[in-house]
């Protein structure tokens, strides 16, 4: 499915299943900016649905290509405290996923470029070497998966809330999410957690009390994967500690392309865990 009838499609779903409106802006920063509504904003539809684009006159066409695409979603009595599950999922089969604002609403991004990091490529920093040759870490999968959410929430700004835990959690719960974690003096000393849908994992968040705790559970994560003979792991933003791993940026259509592919794979994470 085309990028954008992709976006649309979901736009559609989530509309059709819970919430009253959608939104659409060119924010490329993590959510921050992209507050939807107020002062410069002009309401336009797609696909028969109220959408908002920055900037008064803004095409609609130029709408559904700007960068970063987001769908805002509003408190309203049927609001539940959780995202059901099938949107989540499909969400991340479409290339969207959703973060939490400032102001507690959930929006749904689909960042140009997209980054990923290839597992056929992925590099072991010159200064990791070290801490992977003293085996100080343990690596335990799926052993505190909450407590690894909680952890990495606890940052003075952060995209997740009660909301984002609690779907995850129950995401986890359904073997669709998990944890990998580094361990240290059977304490937890740092880890990700991340989404699974066929071949793909896509990767949300990281954390570390331990220094390099983080890096050995991302080193332990592409090191499973590769077992797994997975396809995709996707880390949605490049950022400068990604890049000393291999991630690169690709623009949105391919990275839709992979995704397509990998998530139509047979596979299975809980396999043969570390």
């Amino acid at each position: 499915m085309p990028g954008d009838a992709a976006l649309e499609f979901f736009a559609r779903l989530l509309h059709e299943r819970f919430f009253q409106r959608i939104s659409a802006t060119g924010g490329q920063d993590r959510a921050r900016d992209a507050k939807g509504g107020g002062e410069g904003f002009q309401a336009l539809r797609i696909m028969g649905l109220p959408v908002q684009c920055k900037d008064f006159g803004t095409a609609k066409d130029e709408c559904r290509m700007t960068n970063a695409f987001y769908i805002r979603t509003l408190n309203f009595d049927i609001r539940t405290s959780m995202i059901d599950p099938e949107v989540l999922l499909q969400g991340y089969r479409l290339g969207v996923f959703p973060m939490a604002m400032d102001d507690g609403e959930i929006e749904w991004f689909s960042p140009d470029p997209r980054a990923i990091l290839p597992l056929e490529k992925f590099h072991i920093p010159h200064t990791l070497e070290r801490v992977v040759r003293k085996k100080s870490f343990e690596i335990r999968i799926d052993t505190s998966f909450p407590e690894v959410m909680q952890e990495c929430a606890r940052r003075p700004e952060t995209w997740i809330n009660d909301e984002i835990i609690e779907s995850y959690t129950r995401l986890h719960q359904l073997g669709h999410a998990h944890s990998v974690e580094a361990w240290q003096n059977d304490e937890l000393a740092g880890g990700l957690y991340g989404v699974v849908i066929g071949g793909a994992f896509f990767g949300e968040s990281m954390f570390h009390h331990v220094r390099d705790a983080s890096k050995i559970a991302l080193l332990a994560l592409a090191e499973h994967l590769r077992k797994q003979r997975f396809a995709l792991l996707d880390t949605q933003w490049l950022t400068p500690h990604l890049q000393k791993f291999g991630a690169i940026e690709i623009p949105r259509h391919q990275y839709l392309h992979l995704l397509n592919a990998a998530v139509n794979l047979s596979r299975s994470f809980n396999e043969e865990h570390l």
